[in-house]
């Protein structure tokens, strides 16, 4: 019975970064990552930015890739963690 709840405890842990990085933050705006942060480390990345957006606690990116072709990208305002819904912070 330990063994069991000692596993799935350790699930949890492990799992929790993956259903964190499909939200956007409930922190407030001055615990957000600053924009220009988030923009330079795309432009290294190789992304053009046309337009960054906030939407309820999310960086909504569009961009256009090496190939420019266009991206919608979404991140967590706080953490800039990249988030698997294009469109997180419009739901």
């Amino acid at each position: 019975m330990k063994k069991t709840l000692l596993l799935a405890a350790a699930a949890m842990v492990v799992s929790a970064p993956a259903f964190a990085a499909g939200q956007c933050s409930t922190a407030s705006k001055d615990k957000f990552q600053p924009r220009s942060k988030l923009e330079a480390q795309l432009t290294a990345e190789g992304l053009k930015v046309k337009q960054v957006k906030v939407e309820k606690g999310c960086y909504e990116v569009y961009a256009t890739d090496k190939d420019h072709k266009r991206v919608n990208i979404a991140f967590n305002a706080e953490t800039l963690l990249k988030l698997d819904n294009a469109e997180a912070g419009e739901n």
